[in-house]
């Protein structure tokens, strides 16, 4: 049976204007910045540059268009397009801003750009100093094709077979392409082509000079790896009957090889990506002075040229229906462009009073730089202090950079929850974690402190923590057990 009735609800739902500005706010400055010359490129009407403050009244900005018999939704209203907002009368010839910085004598020089040989290039240059054959040189190029960025080949000797049959018409055997992997294993740096860790360490320990250490540390990786690896070194004195003193040095041949052999080419000619602080805080006179990144605050106006054609429009007599519809688009376009200078003012301001609120509730912290002193800050805390939105926060801290006396921080990672001390008193668990880490810092090495022994050590600090939160916190600041940190 079908019923008919009326349910009235209210909902909150955000204006187009709304989204676009939340998700301006969460922008970073680079980001930004790019998001900015999207616009520009969209909108002609918008422009960058410096407005002057002297500029021309326009006559019409209280008149309507009388003529025009369009709807009242499209007629186009002084107070619907305020175009004074935008204009500027910038007739500054172009002589005023050439500077001239070079003398007639001068020489054009260009810097040389620098062209790398890419790892697999270079290994591929190296084959050609051996002797090969047409056949031996398809199966060594397919080896080096197959070696990843770090310098391995995660593949299977069969696996290698029947690919170069399907993919590459090339028929051979797994003996054949064994004796050209012996090849590879040849090549520099020593360890490339290996298939996995174990193989990798004993290539680079052939390519050494030999010494007593060296062949410990063949033997140590050849036949006992899985002791070495989780540093059973009583077992390994027990097997080789060495001092103390000799496995050590035998280890410290193997600490010092290299792991990732591709990785070490390959991290040179990468491009180094170099984080653009959005804030900046200073120390001037024992106070606390924050600064929001110039790029972050644009000089945008209105094109000239659109005060000129709605000039035209407004003048001319008679309006046809061609001039009706392109000052339709007219004002379009001063809308969009009015919206969005408003929407970047609102995001300059919405990001320092957030900031401004951070630096002042962590101002101990900023002040001296110990970490030990920052205090329990959730997103509710500045929230309630600037009077916005928790998610409007959450946007500014999320992506964005403040550089400070002490190094380039992420916002969010001045957040943290709160933890009783053994005075009752609320402690960032950052402070926690900076005293776990120290206490791991000056343990003994040689006989690393288990979790219930530091959870030990903290509640003596005046921080009762269980042992399982110790394993959490270690674990998020990436420190291995107490087994993995021993050393001789």
């Amino acid at each position: 049976m079908l019923k008919q009735f009326l349910n009235l609800k209210l909902s909150q739902k955000l204006s187009p204007q709304q989204i676009q500005l939340m998700k301006l706010i969460q922008l970073p400055t680079q980001a930004f910045e790019q998001r900015l010359l999207e616009e520009m490129n969209e909108n002609p009407a918008l422009e960058s540059g410096k407005e002057e403050e002297d500029y021309e009244k326009d006559e019409f900005e209280n008149e309507e268009y009388d003529d025009y018999d369009a709807s009242e939704s499209e007629r186009i209203d002084a107070e619907d397009i305020n175009i004074d907002e935008y204009l500027s009368n910038d007739d500054t010839p172009d002589y005023k801003t050439q500077v001239n910085n070079y003398s007639d004598d001068d020489e054009e020089r260009e810097s040389p750009l620098a062209a790398p040989v890419s790892f697999h290039q270079d290994l591929i240059n190296q084959l050609n100093t051996f002797i090969l054959n047409d056949e031996e040189r398809e199966i060594a190029e397919f080896l080096v094709g197959s070696i990843d960025d770090m310098g391995y080949i995660r593949r299977s000797v069969q696996d290698i077979v029947d690919d170069m049959a399907f993919t590459q018409g090339i028929y051979t055997d797994e003996k054949m392409v064994d004796r050209m992997l012996h090849i590879i294993h040849e090549l520099e740096p020593s360890g490339v082509g290996a298939r996995d860790l174990q193989e990798c360490l004993l290539l680079q320990l052939k390519h050494k000079t030999p010494t007593e250490s060296v062949a410990l540390a063949m033997d140590i990786v050849e036949n006992q790896f899985e002791a070495f690896t989780k540093k059973h070194y009583d077992k390994l004195l027990q097997k080789y009957g060495v001092s103390q003193e000799q496995l050590k040095k035998g280890i410290e041949e193997i600490e010092k090889l290299n792991p990732k052999p591709g990785g070490s080419y390959t991290g040179s000619n990468k491009m180094i990506e170099h984080v653009v602080p959005d804030f900046a805080i200073r120390i001037v006179e024992g106070d606390l002075e924050l600064t929001l990144n110039g790029r972050n605050a644009p000089a945008l106006h209105v094109s000239k040229d659109y005060q000129e054609m709605m000039q035209t429009y407004k003048e001319s007599r008679d309006k046809s229906n061609a001039q009706k519809e392109a000052v339709q688009f007219i004002k379009q376009k001063l809308d969009s462009a009015k919206w969005f200078i408003d929407a970047i003012r609102q995001r300059q301001e919405t990001l320092f009073v957030t900031m401004n609120a951070i630096m002042h509730y962590q101002q101990e912290f900023f002040l001296e730089g110990d970490e030990t002193k920052m205090k329990p800050m959730i997103l509710k805390d500045i929230a309630d202090m600037v009077g916005l939105d928790i998610s409007t926060v959450s946007r500014v801290a999320n992506s964005k950079y403040v550089e400070t006396p002490y190094g380039t921080k992420l916002i969010k990672e001045f957040f943290s929850e709160a933890m009783k001390n053994d005075q009752g008193e609320d402690v960032s668990t950052l402070e926690i974690k900076k005293i776990l880490q120290n206490v791991i810092e000056e343990e003994d090495k040689k006989k690393p402190l288990p979790d219930d022994q530091l959870a030990e050590i903290l509640k003596e600090k005046g921080y009762p923590i269980a042992r399982r939160t110790i394993a959490k916190y270690r674990e998020q600041l990436d420190i291995p057990v107490a087994r993995m940190r021993k050393k001789m």
